[in-house]
């Protein structure tokens, strides 16, 4: 068993941040969380809970104060009335500054796969500025770079499969043959933890080991789901006008315009061996009863007090 250490996660009553923080449970450590959420505590209060005050920076170097790694999950998907990436850019650079006042020792970061800041899209140049950040900080970091995760509670493996349920046909933006490498979310927290007992600076592609075209991926999903369905390709406006609809319809934002153009501009695949063992067509088989079987809403998800 590792030495037991204060370990920091934000976000741990989410999707990333929970799976990141059962294992430094499992491994004795003691966490603590930075969240805003009012969802119900997975974790029975196992894990302390503390503001993520990113209007309050000596507050969040108190919170941060004896810990030895910090585990960054923050994020937003896209910009709404409640959130924004510029928004999400500069409190996570006052999170990063109030972890180095408060001497914590690593960061390990998440990502995304081929941040740029010449990236025509705000959420790659975000990630990508962040990363600029984190570099310069002057703290020992692992930068971890997921395409899309997929596992119990994810977001767009769960959707796609429950459009292939409720639908009869399934649009796709263009021609579909663009990449797409899943990684299960506890791979990746598997990964995430390993990172924060290194040592080293390191940027790391967090894939999974199935590579897919999103055209194969909804036609393999189909398949194990018994539901197959037409795949019609559509030009990205309709397909955005399509996902605004069924927005309207579940109370959610099913898909944004920069996430239809950094799918088709190959942005969720790299050439990178995997980090992650699990396997997308084996674990939807074991799930199949259940996957898609309800919509899993990105705002429901978002609960902020």
């Amino acid at each position: 068993m590792a030495e037991r250490q204060l370990q920091v996660v934000t976000g741990a009553f989410g999707y990333t941040g929970r799976a990141i923080a059962r294992r430094l449970l499992e491994q004795g450590q003691q966490v603590r969380t930075l969240t805003n959420t009012s969802a119900a505590d997975p974790f029975t209060g196992q894990v302390e809970v503390c503001p993520l005050a990113f209007d309050r920076p000596q507050m969040l170097e108190a919170s941060l104060r004896g810990a030895k790694v910090l585990y960054n999950t923050y994020w937003v998907r896209f910009n709404h009335q409640r959130f924004s990436h510029a928004a999400a850019v500069a409190n996570t650079k006052v999170l990063f500054a109030a972890a180095k006042a408060a001497g914590v020792e690593r960061i390990i970061h998440v990502s995304i796969t081929n941040p740029a800041l010449a990236s025509p899209f705000e959420y790659f140049r975000g990630k990508a500025e962040l990363e600029e950040n984190l570099k310069a900080l002057g703290i020992s970091f692992a930068i971890l770079r997921p395409a899309v995760f997929f596992g119990n509670e994810d977001i767009l493996i769960n959707n796609i499969s429950w459009v292939l349920r409720h639908f009869p046909v399934f649009g796709l933006f263009g021609d579909g043959n663009y990449g797409i490498q899943p990684i299960h979310v506890d791979d990746f927290a598997q990964l995430a933890v390993a990172a924060g007992a290194g040592r080293e600076d390191t940027v790391v592609d967090a894939i999974g080991p199935e590579s897919f075209t999103f055209r194969e991926l909804v036609t393999t999903l189909g398949e194990i789901l018994d539901c197959r369905r037409l795949l019609i390709s559509l030009p990205p406006w309709l397909g955005l006008l399509a996902g605004r609809l069924m927005g309207l319809a579940t109370g959610d934002v099913v898909i944004t315009r920069e996430e239809i153009g950094g799918l088709m501009a190959g942005l969720l695949a790299v050439d990178s061996p995997p980090t992650g063992t699990t396997r997308l067509t084996a674990w939807a088989r074991e799930h199949r009863d259940t996957l898609g079987k309800r919509y899993a809403s990105e705002l429901g998800r978002r609960q902020v007090q």
